[in-house]
């Protein structure tokens, strides 16, 4: 495998005494889709806050294409092709669907028109360009998390950081984000996915990074670490696994 898009090593975060994540490294290649995922309060949040820029990492090193990135702000790492989502979606709820996409495209002394070819051609990419002239704010919940994809995709990243971006979606809803997702992949793009739906997020995934309690504690392909006694703790709890 080639060398790594991404690279973090013995990153740590600290809240006063809280160490929310402590010592975490692993690697992300392109066009591989990596999953992190662990229970509730694990820390993946947090610790996509410090790769891409949101939080100032307490310890460790971060490394995009064999440059030292750690602790620069959000807005030089998505100059440099790290893009993120988030949790809860908040778009330009009084403009246009293509607005908001053309805001991301939109760069210093660049024409508006220029951004708006390259703006639909994102809304493509995620099956939204028929709802292009819609304001944001009458998107139901599946299309506002697709709007949130493409904003992201606006600015050109080599790496997408997704944080639950199939949370609350149908079956049907997730599998259609799964399909754009794969063809990302396709396009060149890295994935690094916070995701609670075990279904897709298994599917999904070259390989897998679990967190609990702030640290990682697995790392594989999916059907290895599904197995993994550590991984199986950490969701069901002591008694329930030693009962299985």
């Amino acid at each position: 495998m080639s060398a790594p898009l991404l690279q973090v090593r013995g990153v740590s975060r600290r809240f006063g005494g809280l160490r929310a994540v402590d010592d975490v490294s692993f690697d992300l290649h392109s066009h591989e889709i990596l999953g992190l995922i662990g229970p509730n309060g694990a820390g993946k949040t947090t610790l996509f806050e410090t790769i891409s820029g949101f939080l100032q990492p307490s310890a460790g090193s971060v490394t995009f294409h064999g440059k030292d990135i750690t602790g620069q702000p959000a807005y030089r790492l998505a100059r440099l092709g790290i893009g993120r989502t988030f949790q809860i979606v908040q778009p330009f709820r009084d403009v246009s669907v293509l607005e908001n996409v053309i805001a991301g495209v939109l760069g210093p002394n660049r024409p508006v028109a220029d951004a708006r070819g390259e703006a639909l051609a994102v809304l493509e990419k995620v099956k939204l360009d028929h709802r292009s002239s819609v304001l944001a704010r009458n998107l139901p919940l599946p299309e506002k998390k697709r709007l949130e994809v493409a904003r992201a995709l606006a600015t050109k990243p080599r790496i997408l950081l997704l944080d639950e971006v199939m949370a609350g979606l149908t079956p049907a809803e997730i599998d259609e984000i799964m399909l754009i997702l794969q063809g990302l992949r396709r396009d060149g793009i890295a994935l690094l996915i916070v995701e609670h739906v075990m279904r897709a997020i298994m599917s999904l995934s070259d390989r897998l990074v679990v967190m609990a309690s702030g640290r990682k504690i697995a790392e594989g392909p999916p059907s290895v670490v599904a197995n993994n006694p550590a991984v199986i703790e950490a969701y069901l709890g002591r008694g329930r696994h030693a009962a299985a």
